[in-house]
C-alpha cells in the first residue's frame, strides 16, 4: 500500500513517473529489509525505554514489525516503487498491519541516520561471512601444500625459470596473501561496528534519545560522536570494497597461473570436470573456464570501489542523494567474493597435480644456475665472477644442449681445480630446493614450518 510521501506537505505538484523511478531506490535496498526491521526494532525499544513514546504504542509497534520480520522470512512481504525506498515501504507496510500509530516509530530519527544504520548492519553481518570463505579457502591451500611438500617445480619470474621451488612453497603463498585479506576484513569491522542511529538527519534531535541503549539493542560496540559524520561516513564501506578488490586481485593471479599451469604447454594440474567445460565445436577441448569467470569478476569489484570512490569525492556534508549509489557495489561485491571463494576452494581441492610433469621441467632447464654460482662463491670464488661463469656456461648449454649437470668435472675442473664430483649432488633439483633453508624459503623444513604455523593460526 503506497503511503502518502512523508516529505509531501511542501510540495504542489508530484514529479513524473520517470522521475519517480528514476530516484526510487527499493529495487535493490530491498535487499536490506531484515535490517531496516532490525534498526526500526532497536529504535522503537529504546523510545519505550526513555519514554519518549507510551508503552502501549511501543509495544504495537514492536509487535507490527515483529510480524513483519516473520512474514519476510518466509518470502511474503511485497515492495511498492512508489513508496522509493525499503524505509518507506516498511513503515507503509507496518501502517497496513497496525495502523496509524506506526508513523510514530519514526520520531527521533530520519532515513539519513536510518540508511547509515541499515548499511552498517548489512556490512557488520557479510564480514564473518567472507573471513570465514577465506578460511575455508586457506584450509584447502594448506591441505594441498601437506601433501605437495617435496614436489618440485620451476619457480618463475617474468614468466621465465627462475629456481626450482616446492609447490607446497607455491601454495602457501596464496595462503600468506589470504591472511592478509582477512586481517583486511577483520579491521574493517572496527569501522563497521559503529551505530549512527539517533544521528537524525544532520544534527541530532531534540527528544531525549539514549543512543548507546539503541547501539546495545543492535549489537554494536559504539556510536558516531558526531551527527554529521555519522549520517556522510561511508569509509566503513570504501573499505570494504577496497578489500574485495585486494582479494579479488589475490585470487585472480591464482586463476591466472592455473590457466597456465592445465595447459598443454605446461601441464603441471589438471582440474577437475566439475570446473571445467568443453567447446561446441573442438571435442577435445577441456576449458578452465571457472578459473577464467573469477579472474573476469575481479574487474567488476574493482568497478564497484571506483563506483563509489567517485560518487563520494565530491559531496559536501552531510546527505546527498547521490549516496543512494553506495548500496549496489556493495551488494554486487558481497555476491561476487563469497561465491568466487567457495569455488576457489573447490577447484584448488580437487584439481591433480602433475608432479612427474612439475619435475621434468625442472630437469631440462637451467633453474639450477644460482645453485652453481653459489657453489663457485662457496669455493672462494667471488660471486660476481662465479655469475659471469656460469652466464657463459649456460650460453653454451643453449648452444650444445647441454644442461649444467651434463657438463664433464674435467671442463668444471678448467674454471677451478677446486670443483670436485660433489658439485652434481648440489646440482639436483631436490637437493636445490632442499638446501634453501633461510627463514621463508623454499627448503621443506621451512614449507612444513610455514604448515604447522598456518594451522594454529587457522585453528585461532
Amino acid at each position: 500500500m503506497p503511503i502518502k510521501r512523508m516529505w509531501g506537505g511542501r510540495f504542489e505538484e508530484s514529479g513524473s513517473d520517470l522521475v519517480n523511478k528514476f530516484g526510487a531506490s527499493i529495487t535493490f535496498d530491498q535487499e536490506m529489509a531484515q535490517e531496516d526491521i532490525q534498526g526500526s526494532l532497536a529504535h522503537v525499544k529504546m523510545l519505550k525505554a526513555t519514554k519518549i513514546l507510551d508503552a502501549a504504542d511501543a509495544d504495537a509497534i514492536i509487535k507490527g514489525l515483529e510480524t513483519l520480520d516473520e512474514k519476510l522470512k518466509q518470502g511474503k512481504l511485497s515492495f511498492n516503487i512508489e513508496n522509493e525506498d525499503i524505509h518507506m515501504n516498511i513503515e507503509a507496510l507496518l501502517t497496513a498491519e497496525i495502523g496509524p500509530v506506526a508513523g510514530k516509530l519514526h520520531t527521533g530519527r530520519s532515513r539519513n541516520d536510518q540508511v547509515a544504520t541499515d548499511l552498517h548492519l548489512y556490512v557488520k553481518e557479510r564480514l564473518p561471512q567472507v573471513i570465514a570463505a577465506i578460511k575455508q579457502l586457506q584450509q584447502v591451500l594448506v591441505d594441498k601444500a601437506s601433501d605437495n611438500v617435496e614436489t618440485i617445480m620451476p619457480g618463475y619470474t617474468h614468466m621465465q625459470h627462475a629456481q626450482p621451488i616446492s609447490y607446497g612453497h607455491y601454495l602457501m603463498a596464496y595462503f600468506q596473501m589470504l591472511q592478509r585479506d582477512a586481517e583486511r576484513f577483520q579491521f574493517n569491522m572496527q569501522h563497521t561496528d559503529v551505530s549512527p542511529l539517533g544521528a537524525a538527519a544532520l544534527a541530532g534531535t531534540t527528544f531525549p534519545i539514549d543512543r548507546q541503549l539503541s547501539a546495545k539493542y543492535l549489537g554494536f560496540s559504539d556510536i558516531y560522536y558526531n551527527s554529521l559524520d555519522a549520517v556522510s561516513d561511508r569509509d566503513f564501506v570504501l573499505e570494504f570494497l577496497s578489500s574485495a578488490s585486494i582479494l579479488m586481485m589475490h585470487l585472480s593471479r591464482m586463476c591466472e597461473e592455473l590457466i597456465y599451469w592445465c595447459s598443454y604447454e605446461f601441464g603441471y594440474i589438471e582440474l577437475s570436470d566439475a570446473y571445467s567445460t568443453g567447446s561446441s565445436i573442438m571435442p577435445q577441448k577441456k576449458n578452465p573456464d571457472t578459473a577464467e569467470l573469477i579472474r573476469g569478476k575481479t574487474g567488476r569489484v574493482y568497478g564497484d570501489l571506483m563506483g563509489l570512490l567517485t560518487t563520494m569525492k565530491g559531496l559536501p556534508l552531510a546527505y546527498n542523494k547521490d549516496m543512494q549509489e553506495d548500496k549496489e557495489g556493495v551488494f554486487d561485491a558481497v555476491k561476487t567474493i563469497i561465491p568466487s571463494l567457495k569455488i576457489m576452494a573447490g577447484m584448488v581441492e580437487t584439481l591433480k597435480v602433475n608432479q612427474d610433469k612439475m619435475e621434468h621441467a625442472v630437469h631440462n632447464d637451467f633453474s639450477n644456475a644460482t645453485e652453481l654460482a653459489d657453489y663457485l662463491a662457496s669455493k672462494g670464488i667471488p660471486f660476481r665472477q662465479a655469475h659471469e661463469i656460469v652466464g657463459e656456461l649456460v650460453l653454451k648449454g643453449l648452444k650444445t644442449g647441454k644442461n649444467l649437470s651434463d657438463i664433464s668435472l674435467a671442463e668444471y675442473q678448467k674454471i677451478s681445480p677446486l670443483i670436485t664430483e660433489d658439485v652434481y649432488h648440489v646440482l639436483q633439483p631436490k637437493v636445490a630446493v632442499e638446501r634453501r633453508n633461510s627463514a621463508g624459503g623454499t627448503g621443506f623444513a621451512q614449507v612444513e614450518a610455514q604448515i604447522k604455523a598456518a594451522k594454529e593460526l587457522l585453528k585461532d
